[in-house]
């Protein structure tokens, strides 16, 4: 990594915070309150890991593979790992233990191998349900009139605990379109948390990305995942 890449990172990465702070404060609160996760998606460790020497305290990986084969040279002492992608029942056993928060729960299937999983190392591993708010047939996530269901399901499982809700919206360029995706993820982060079920949490709600993390901010995101607008663009060869 070159210095003039790590100078990059440093910029992008005051620019982001002062953006998410502006962001908080439109929306009625703190910048502490907003969780600024890096994703990490072809990002190498080095260049993670100065980004972790700026204050950056939270990453997430897409790809299990990915992730393992950069475990070891994370710098976790202050930072925690989490996994924000697609995950395949299969390898939940190469994960569990490994990382803080699994972000893309969307089926009772995955939620009781990761508690499986989790209890064979006397572990509790927190999760977020994956919600497909835009009704994407291509897209993981569960339909929000069936969410409800899928929390009843799995809050009985040991080995997990329910934290909140994430999506990815449709990808559209109408920030007004994509801010009606939001809204209606946080109405619906609301109206679980007021219905108190038992053994869920809504602590976090996870949605924005680099190009919408504003938007989400202000319709109440607490955790949003950046990627490009941190690291520069993706270099998928």
């Amino acid at each position: 990594m070159t210095a003039r890449s790590f100078t990059d990172v440093e910029y992008n990465y005051r620019k982001i915070n002062e953006e998410i702070a502006e962001a908080a404060l439109k929306s009625g609160r703190k910048r502490e309150d907003i969780t600024f996760l890096a994703a990490t998606k072809t990002v190498d460790a080095e260049t993670i890991n100065h980004a972790i020497s700026l204050g950056l305290d939270h990453i997430g990986e897409n790809r299990v593979q990915e992730l393992l084969s950069k475990y070891e040279d994370y710098n976790l002492e202050n930072c925690s790992l989490q996994f924000i992608g697609h995950l395949q029942t299969n390898k939940v056993r190469q994960i569990v233990g490994k990382v803080d928060l699994i972000q893309s729960v969307d089926s009772v299937k995955l939620a009781k191998e990761i508690s499986t999983q989790s209890l064979k190392r006397n572990l509790k591993t927190n999760i977020l349900v994956e919600v497909n708010i835009g009704r994407e047939e291509n897209k993981s996530g569960v339909f929000e009139e069936n969410l409800e269901e899928l929390l009843a399901e799995i809050a009985g499982f040991d080995g997990i605990s329910v934290q909140g809700l994430m999506t990815i919206p449709p990808i559209c360029d109408n920030k007004h379109k994509i801010s009606e995706y939001f809204n209606k993820m946080h109405n619906l982060f609301i109206d679980i948390s007021q219905k108190k079920l038992d053994n869920i949490s809504m602590n976090i709600l996870s949605m924005g990305m680099s190009d919408d993390y504003r938007e989400a901010i202000l319709a109440g995101a607490t955790m949003v995942r950046i990627g490009s607008a941190l690291f520069g663009a993706r270099n998928y060869t």
